[in-house]
């Protein structure tokens, strides 16, 4: 019989063995069917289709069968366990009762009562003949601490095929993460079909050859590299993720990090400084010079984009950016200063944040909310924007401070690029060692903010960038385990990271891992990377010491 409870991850806030009454525990088998109560169906087809598939079992609408899988919206769940995704599962005797106080509290109870069934109800096919899936009596209840639990996958620098995208999504969702960021357009390459624009894809979805590790490494893959998702593609995956009860938020960067939109429309860039027309689709990392001219020719353009962009996504969030833009080319810019002086702004900096506003109303207008990384607080902050704070904890604070919203996720803790373990093995090894603990006593809102403030962090995010992770298997790696940890903090409660029991959430990963393999996740075992995982001779740039809090 499966140790029912004692390895969910993440951690429930409640669970207990014994029932009022006392219970007995229940067999799901042939004759178990699923009792879908109105709101519920989604969830019941998601069953059918992940734990019907591993064990075999039809799980069939309910009809007669005392024995059945209950499924309830029960909406007096969100006051008292907080919030509309908490949720309780209930095995007792004959039957299993799910009750979420939304449909999206129901599905993280339908994932729970999947981990509680063990590591085969995440195969897609059953393993064994066997017919009879036994679980003691348990009740659990629980609700999420942060409303947005997300992972920020990069797609613009190496792409990943539809599948895998969908596959993520199934991932997140496994570990109760509900935003996908999907880093869609950078120097390397654009990522999203566009009608207005097709050059965006024609050309700027293609590089000719690619740096391999590290920019300083003298390494070169020199095969070209790319793809985009058809608008179709992409709806395809709102769809699967909404059916999760995922959100896929989309990121358009801007005015930094387009040397791929450039590329292909050299009208975008400062034509008055350099000649545009000569730029390619960058083959290399790091912060490139070639940012956006700030006239209303790459307003209108971008206004184009976008409005595509909300055409296919209906996350109410639309990231923009807005880091790592190097002012010199519009200090070179008599277009650039002769938009400072027309709107009297101060410098480039508040350029910038002009350029930010811009959008921001853009997107107010039509009901959406502009999100940002931290570096849209220079000049000045857009009004109602959110901010991604990547630098360290210093953006979130300051935006928290200045009543917006904050979604945490600090370099130093939180990129799962950042190598996790010394020594020559680790493949492409950058920045700073974080290992599982590490992320594991990660905590988002930081002490600094009083109470009000720290309810503008309405959550944290997880980011995976991938200048050095070439394929699925190099994003497996350095993703898994440590999403896990991230998942828990982001939806336990849990003490201060010092009061953490690491050790006991160490075991509970020991059955995790079963689940991983199970998935097909590639992921670093506790041991450290297997012999196909390593990259010697690859190029990293490793930092040495703890990380600072900043």
């Amino acid at each position: 019989m499966n140790d029912t409870g004692t390895d969910l991850i993440p951690a429930p806030r409640r669970i207990g063995h014994t029932l009022p009454g006392g219970g007995v525990g229940y067999v799901l088998d042939e004759d178990t069917e699923i009792d879908a109560r109105p709101g519920t169906e989604r969830v019941a087809r998601w069953l059918r289709s992940t734990v019907g598939a591993a064990t075999g079992l039809p799980l069939a609408p309910h009809r007669n069968s005392a024995d059945r899988i209950l499924l309830r919206i029960a909406p007096e769940l969100a006051e008292g366990l907080g919030g509309p995704e908490a949720y309780r599962v209930v095995v007792d005797g004959s039957l299993v009762a799910i009750d979420g106080a939304s449909e999206a509290g129901l599905f993280w109870g339908a994932q729970t009562f999947r981990q509680l069934l063990g590591p085969e109800a995440f195969r897609r096919a059953p393993v064994t003949a066997r017919t009879e899936w036994e679980l003691p009596a348990v009740l659990i209840e629980d609700a999420p601490r942060f409303a947005w639990r997300g992972a920020m996958l990069d797609v613009a620098r190496h792409f990943l095929p539809k599948g895998d995208v969908l596959d993520y999504v199934d991932l997140l969702a496994a570990h109760k993460l509900n935003v996908l960021h999907l880093h869609l357009t950078d120097d390397q390459g654009w990522r999203l079909e566009i009608k207005r624009h097709p050059r965006l894809t024609e050309v700027g979805a293609w590089r000719a050859r690619t740096k391999v590790g590290h920019r300083a490494s003298p390494l070169w893959d020199e095969r070209p590299h790319g793809g985009y998702y058809t608008q179709d593609d992409m709806r395809e995956i709102v769809a699967y993720a909404a059916g999760r009860h995922i959100t896929v938020v989309p990121e358009i960067d801007m005015p930094g990090h387009s040397q791929a939109a450039i590329a292909a429309y050299p009208e975008l860039g400062n034509t008055d400084v350099i000649d545009t027309a000569a730029l390619s689709v960058w083959d290399t990392w790091g912060v490139n010079p070639n940012v956006l001219a700030p006239t209303d020719t790459t307003l209108a353009f971008y206004e184009d984009v976008l409005t595509e962009v909300l055409e296919i996504f209906p996350s109410p969030f639309v990231h923009i950016g807005g880091d790592e833009c190097p002012k010199d080319q519009w200090r070179a810019s008599p277009t650039a200063q002769a938009r400072i002086a027309e709107q009297g702004l101060a410098d480039e900096d508040e350029l910038q944040s002009w350029f930010v506003r811009h959008f921001d109303r853009w997107l107010t207008e039509r009901g959406r909310r502009l999100v940002g990384w931290d570096e849209i607080l220079e000049g000045g902050l857009a009004a109602g924007a959110t901010v991604s704070s990547w630098r360290g904890y210093a953006g979130g604070i300051a935006a928290a401070r200045a009543g917006h919203d904050v979604v945490m996720c600090p370099e130093q803790q939180v990129y799962l690029d950042h190598r996790q373990a010394v020594g020559d093995d680790e493949p492409v090894p950058i920045g700073f060692v974080r290992t599982l603990e590490d992320v594991y006593r990660f905590e988002p809102v930081p002490p600094e903010l009083d109470a009000a403030q720290a309810g503008r962090v309405i959550g944290t995010q997880a980011n995976i960038w991938t200048e050095v992770m070439e394929s699925r298997q190099r994003v497996d790696y350095q993703t898994f385990p440590r999403l896990a940890a991230f998942a828990e903090v982001a939806w336990s409660r849990l003490p201060a990271p010092e009061a953490r029991d690491f050790t006991a959430f160490e075991r509970r990963m020991t059955g995790h891992y079963a689940r991983l393999d199970a998935l097909g996740v590639g992921y670093r075992s506790p041991g450290g990377p297997l012999p196909w995982q390593r990259r010697p001779g690859v190029l990293g740039r490793p930092i040495e010491g703890a990380p600072p809090i900043v």
